[in-house]
């Protein structure tokens, strides 16, 4: 649990990483990231309408959105199953969750008009351009392979630090270190990049150019979703099955 704590303390530092001016709130003695707060929001909104609409009447020959939204089901299993083994079922609401909310945060970024809503500081984007919400994210994917491992094997879930030998322990240690860190930068730099250049190609060419870089931004965003999912269903399994 100490490599737990290490690792949340670390990221907690990370999160004061900035890139350009932002719109905070302050709230007593806490600032806020309001921007990141308002974007995330608005994507748990487009979330739950989808799902709702979904699930109103639902037929049992699917068509239309149902259709589309039991697809999107069946693929979140099928990567739950795949990473996980045969222990996947409770999990699938957890990597399903990471998946979409991913997902709809890197297309929000790259589709919705955010600029006509104006800020004091700063400007609305994509929730997943801010540290802080990759670094939320990749704490609680850390989370969730410690809660699976000590669920299935109690306390002797840590004796896999020092397998195959002792002398590994070290190294074994910094692998957990390393999950979130990775997990949180790879997602954060590669959505933060893809905005950055289409942002630089809009103001030096402002008319054709850009559209193929968005089209492919909207690619590499659902790519690094699925990358993300697929990473934090993987770290699971392994804490349940104990294997590297």
């Amino acid at each position: 649990m100490n490599m737990l704590s290490c690792s949340i303390n670390t990221l907690y530092d990370i999160s004061g990483v900035e890139v350009g001016q932002h719109f905070y709130w302050q709230i007593g003695d806490f600032q806020v990231h309001g921007q990141v707060l308002i974007t995330s929001w608005i994507v748990i909104v487009i979330l739950l309408g989808s799902a709702t609409i979904a699930v109103r009447n639902p037929q049992i020959i699917p068509t239309g959105s149902q259709n589309f939204f039991e697809y999107v089901l069946e693929f979140i299993r099928d990567v739950s199953k795949t990473q996980i083994g045969e222990e996947y079922g409770p999990w699938v609401p957890f990597i399903g969750t990471l998946f979409l909310f991913i997902f709809v945060s890197n297309w929000a970024g790259a589709l919705l008009p955010w600029k006509i809503i104006e800020l004091p500081h700063g400007e609305l984007a994509a929730p997943t351009n801010d540290i802080n919400t990759t670094a939320a994210l990749a704490l609680l994917t850390s989370v969730a392979y410690f809660y699976a491992g000590l669920t299935k094997k109690g306390l002797s879930y840590f004796g896999k630090y020092i397998q195959p030998t002792p002398i590994l322990l070290p190294i074994n240690i910094l692998e957990d270190f390393t999950k979130p860190l990775s997990l949180s930068f790879r997602l954060f730099g590669n959505i933060l990049a893809d905005e950055l250049v289409v942002v630089v190609l809009v103001s030096l060419v402002p008319s054709v150019v850009p559209i193929p870089v968005m089209f492919l931004g909207l690619f590499t965003s659902g790519i690094q979703a699925l990358i993300f999912a697929t990473l934090a269903a993987a770290y699971i399994g392994e804490s349940m099955e104990g294997h590297h």
